[in-house]
Formats: C-alpha cells, sequence, structure tokens
C-alpha cells in the first residue's frame, strides 16, 4: 500500500522532508519552472491554470500517474493535519485510508447559504450554469445540489487523499462537468481572481460528491504555512506607503488591490492578521486627520512598529471591553503618548456594535488617555 499526497505550487517553497509529499508546479505551461515536476507534460491542460487553478494538478495526476494506491492534494502552504498538530505521515495517512473512504478538511459552516456565500466574490449565474450542467448529464446529482446550495456547508481547497480508483472516478465526473460549464461561461468583465472559477466550483462540487455518493469522511484541521505570495507584496507596498506617511496612497493602492484579488482578507491568506490592522490604521490615520491636523503616522511610521502599536491597542481596548483589563493595558493606554481618542474609538468599535456599550467602554478609556 503507497500514499502520494502532491504538492500543488506556483510559487517557490521549501516542501516537506518526507518522500510521501511530491512537489507538482501547477499552470507550468505558463511559466518559468520551479525546478519540481510540472503539469505541462503528457495529457495536461496546464495553460488553463488562470481559470483552474489547482485543478490542472488534478488533471494531469488523472491522466499521467499510477504509481499509488492513495492520491492526496494539498498545497505548498495548506497541508492537512494530525490529532497531534502535525503533518500526516505515510503510515498514518494509510491507517485512515483503510477506515475512510476520504480525508479532508473540515466541512465548513457559513454564516449564510453557500449560494450567497459564492455571490459575495463570484457570479451567481456560474453556480446556476453548472447546476444545467448537472442536470443533463448527471440528473441523480441535482436533488443534493440544490440541498447544499440553499445550506451553508461546504468543502474547501480541494485538499483531500483518497483510493486511485476513487480518485480517478471523481476527476472523470468533475472534469466532465467543467469543460462543459466552462463552454457556457462569459466571463467578460471578470477580474483575475473570478476568472479562477473553476477551481472555486469544485469545491461545491466536492461537497455534492461526498454527499451523493455517502462517503464516510475523515475530516482534519488544516495547518497554513506562511503567507500567500499577493498577501505578501501588498503588505510590503503599505509598508511604503506608511513610511512616506501617505495613508491617502495606501487606502487608494489597497482598494485598487482588493478589487483584484478578494482573497487576501480571507483569514487563510492573513494569517497574521495584519492587513485588517493596516486598515485600520488607514481609517485611524483618516480620523484623526480630520479631527486634529495630524495622525499616528507623525509619530509613528515603520511598520513593524506600527503593527506593534496596534497590536497592543487592540489588546488593552479588548480588555477593558471585557472587563478583564491587566496592569499592562492599563500602562500602555496611560503611558503611550500618540494614543488618541479616535484611535481608541475605532479599535473599539471591531470587537463591539452596541452603542451603550461602547459608550460606557470610552468613559473607562478615556480618562486614561489624559495625559
Amino acid at each position: 500500500m503507497s500514499v502520494r499526497i502532491f504538492v500543488m505550487a506556483h510559487k517557490p517553497f521549501t516542501p516537506p522532508k518526507d518522500p510521501m509529499y511530491v512537489p507538482l508546479q501547477v499552470g507550468r505551461a505558463n511559466a518559468a519552472s520551479l525546478g519540481f515536476l510540472g503539469d505541462d507534460t503528457g495529457d495536461s491542460i496546464s495553460a488553463l491554470n488562470p481559470y483552474f487553478c489547482e485543478l490542472t494538478g488534478l488533471y494531469w495526476i488523472w491522466k499521467n500517474y499510477q504509481s499509488a494506491d492513495y492520491i492526496g492534494i494539498c498545497h505548498y502552504r495548506r497541508y492537512l493535519l494530525n490529532q497531534t498538530g502535525s503533518i500526516f505521515t505515510e503510515p498514518q495517512l494509510e491507517k485512515l485510508c483503510m477506515e475512510y473512504d476520504m480525508v479532508t478538511t473540515k466541512l465548513l459552516t457559513l454564516t449564510c447559504s453557500y449560494e450567497k456565500g459564492f455571490g459575495e466574490n463570484h457570479h451567481v449565474k456560474d453556480l446556476y450554469t453548472t447546476r444545467e450542467v448537472l442536470k443533463e448529464k448527471f440528473p441523480s446529482y441535482v436533488n443534493a445540489f440544490d440541498q447544499l446550495l440553499k445550506g451553508p456547508h461546504t468543502y474547501f481547497g480541494n485538499i483531500f487523499v483518497t483510493a486511485k480508483d476513487s480518485y480517478d472516478a471523481y476527476c472523470e465526473w468533475l472534469f466532465d462537468i467543467l469543460f462543459e460549464a466552462q463552454k457556457r461561461t462569459d466571463m467578460t468583465g471578470y477580474n483575475g481572481y473570478q476568472k479562477r472559477l473553476f477551481g472555486f466550483l469544485s469545491e461545491f462540487l466536492q461537497t455534492v460528491w461526498i454527499h451523493c455518493h455517502k462517503l464516510r469522511v475523515c475530516e482534519c484541521m488544516v495547518g497554513m504555512v506562511g503567507e500567500k505570495y499577493e498577501t505578501t507584496v501588498l503588505k510590503e507596498h503599505l509598508a511604503e506607503f506608511f513610511a512616506k506617511k501617505n495613508y491617502e496612497g495606501a487606502k487608494e493602492y489597497f482598494l485598487e488591490y482588493y478589487q483584484k484579488r478578494p482573497d487576501v482578507l480571507m483569514e487563510a491568506s492573513d494569517v497574521t492578521g495584519e492587513l485588517r490592522i493596516c486598515m485600520q490604521i488607514i481609517s485611524t490615520c483618516a480620523f484623526e486627520k480630520e479631527r486634529y491636523g495630524n495622525c499616528i503616522l507623525d509619530a509613528i511610521w515603520e511598520y513593524p512598529r506600527l503593527i506593534s502599536h496596534f497590536h497592543s491597542l487592540n489588546e488593552a481596548v479588548l480588555g477593558i471591553l471585557s472587563e478583564r483589563p491587566s496592569q499592562s493595558h492599563i500602562r500602555f493606554l496611560q503611558d503611550t503618548n500618540c494614543i488618541t481618542p479616535v484611535s481608541a474609538e475605532i479599535a473599539l468599535q471591531l470587537f463591539c456594535k452596541d452603542p451603550a456599550l461602547q459608550k460606557k467602554t470610552l468613559k473607562i478609556i478615556y480618562p486614561l488617555l489624559q495625559k
């Protein structure tokens, strides 16, 4: 019994040392080689990577790789974790594969229906196109598709391990649907993120497949290693704007970038939460400038110090809001000269939407800021 986990990558990274993990460069037909195995040999759809994301790797494995009993998919930043919080070893996965039909991610529970959640960053019409194709090609799956569409659950990431024959059957079904949906999809006006449509559709279709086949699924946590390349680029540019004390330029750049890549604010991308703090910094600067004529960037403009300052501010405000402030929280508010009432108000709004509770909490914070 053998297991191979293919690590989908489109950026340089350091692969796990365990030989079970095999780096696979996806979209290599459109890019320079990273020195890994590529998805652009043999029967390949590598050139479709801007639209199919990691699915170009799934397709390549399906058509070209037959040397393992069980096939797994993960990402260069995302790995399935065992109960101790470590990435799986081959013996551990072999045991699970004997007990379950598929090892995959935890089932997500959204705060809304999948249909509504999908529509926030994508075009809902594409879900309906997929349903039309499913109804024509695989009508027995339509009831489950409709039920799950209105529900709050989905698997994510195309991260899973299953037997090779099951993998092949799933891929045959999946790509039959997606290739036909592609023929019927007009992407006029789509940004780069939205054009990655078929990768996102496949996550939901995996959920449909599992549901319809009543698979015995072992759901695992996913470990994040580092942050997205796009997130790093955005942070580096924001740091440059802050160093120049140009919060307006930072805001304009951030909004433009976010329109192209709304996923940068997702927890899986902004793993440190720094981009949300950058938004807080920009907002604080704007309101401070309007009220006082100057802003935090006049006192602190180095990116690491800014992030540290707002981390501490948020922790202090949250401590007072929860009525459990530590002495270090109190000292920070009392002794830090560049904290303004505006910055405290904005920090509080991040954690509390109740106006009455906001007012009560600010009555405690304001005296601490009086130097």
